[in-house]
């Protein structure tokens, strides 16, 4: 049905992970009011995950990676405005609706607003950052240039040891490059595993070959004609490079909701149903910080497709008037090479692990307890493992820590006890 130029519905700002899940699940959810889905990146939406993996690997291609084939949109009645970065945005007011505007002038009326923007590469500030051959991997444009670079180098530094540097140096070592990677903590992936699985990360890419430096900080790069050809270390070494990528977190996307005056603390502070401190406005994905899905206590920022599509269908579902009350357990993966990683729940806070397994033989797992309460898995190439433990957290079982270590029991019979 042909749409008045001038009719307000829901505006999603952000052609994301949870954004196109959001507009998807307000057609799926009823609602005909007009949709229009605003994203600043040239692409209709894409996954993300496979960019550092299957992507890099070559086992993954720009078509393979859309959501939707290009006719879902105008099928959906869902207007898909790409390459279109809003930069005002004013909230309804009385019987005015609400109104965007674009960085080439476009005007966007709405009734309802979603923000679904994501996050930024956090970057390096120290000399010869703009050096060409510094690279980040946060988008389809970044990946391809990351991809067709590494094709021709032969030395690469990753500078950042968390899941997307160590994913990203998993594919440059299947390609046969030397591979450093620096690390300016005392361990890889720290903020996100025990100890444990950091020093298996370390031994795991060092057994394939890449050299790993840890407490070593990156205080500059230097080139030759414009281009990177080498990473200056804090203790005054210098790395030959012909290739580096950064990979040292992410930034929230915060500039239109402190436009708008929302409450945002490391992120756009929302709550159980994705509402932020203006009720009719909703944000969903890596942007926000939310409840703990799972006790609904303090706050908590997931990086996580999972994550993003469970916020985004309790945002459609807020945008139509219809509270969903959910307690999901978190969950996550990194594939770096023939090691995959899934973690089930959220370790923060634990006060103690097991060790199920022997880590030397690349399968095995990590449970995390907190005053003996089950909080986490992380599961390194033990699918049943991180299963069991999925189930025993979303059903609220407990898996005794002092049982659990018996790799001769497997965790589903333990689960089984419970019942």
């Amino acid at each position: 049905m042909p749409r008045s130029e001038h009719e307000a519905g829901t505006l999603v700002v952000g052609a994301s992970q949870a954004g196109a899940h959001l507009v998807t699940s307000l057609r799926q959810l009823g609602d005909t009011a007009p949709i229009t889905l605003v994203g600043a990146e040239a692409h209709p939406p894409y996954q993300r995950p496979p960019l550092s993996k299957e992507f890099l690997a070559g086992t993954a291609t720009q078509e393979t990676l859309a959501f939707r084939s290009p006719s879902f949109y105008p099928d959906h009645d869902i207007e898909l405005l790409c390459g279109e970065r809003v930069e005002e945005i004013a909230l309804p007011s009385g019987d005015r609706p609400g109104l965007a505007r674009t960085s080439s002038g476009r005007e966007l009326p709405f009734a309802r607003l979603a923000l679904t923007v994501g996050a930024r590469p956090r970057r390096l500030d120290v000399p010869g950052a703009d050096l060409r051959g510094i690279l980040y991997l946060r988008d389809l444009d970044d990946a391809v240039a990351l991809r067709d670079q590494l094709a021709g180098a032969s030395r690469v530094v990753v500078v950042g040891g968390g899941f997307v540097g160590l994913e990203a140096a998993a594919a440059a070592q299947a390609m046969d490059k030397q591979v450093t990677i620096v690390e300016a903590a005392d361990r890889l992936v720290g903020r996100a595993v025990a100890p444990v699985v950091s020093e298996f990360y370390r031994r795991a890419h060092e057994r394939r070959g890449s050299t790993v430096l840890l407490s070593t900080g990156v205080v500059g790069f230097q080139g030759t004609s414009g281009r990177v050809d080498g990473v200056l270390l804090a203790d005054g070494r210098s790395l030959p490079a012909d290739l580096v990528m950064v990979g040292i977190g992410v930034i929230p996307r915060t500039e239109l909701a402190e436009q708008l005056g929302l409450e945002c603390d490391g992120g756009i502070v929302v709550d159980a149903h994705a509402r932020t401190s203006a009720p009719s406005v909703v944000a969903a994905g890596d942007c926000t910080v939310l409840p703990h899905p799972m006790t609904g206590e303090g706050r908590v920022r997931l990086e996580s497709v999972p994550s993003a599509v469970a916020q985004a269908t309790l945002a459609a579902a807020t945008l139509l008037g219809r509270e969903a009350h959910t307690r999901s357990v978190p969950w996550f993966w990194s594939n770096q090479g023939d090691l995959k990683l899934q973690i089930a729940g959220l370790s923060t806070g634990f006060d103690q692990h097991v060790v199920r397994g022997d880590p030397d033989t690349e399968s095995f797992s990590v449970l995390y307890y907190r005053g003996g309460e089950l909080l986490a898995v992380d599961a390194v190439n033990a699918p049943a493992d991180y299963l069991a433990v999925r189930k025993a957290l979303t059903q609220g079982k407990p898996l005794p820590a002092d049982l659990v270590a018996d790799t001769d029991t497997p965790l589903k019979s333990l689960l089984a006890a419970a019942a």
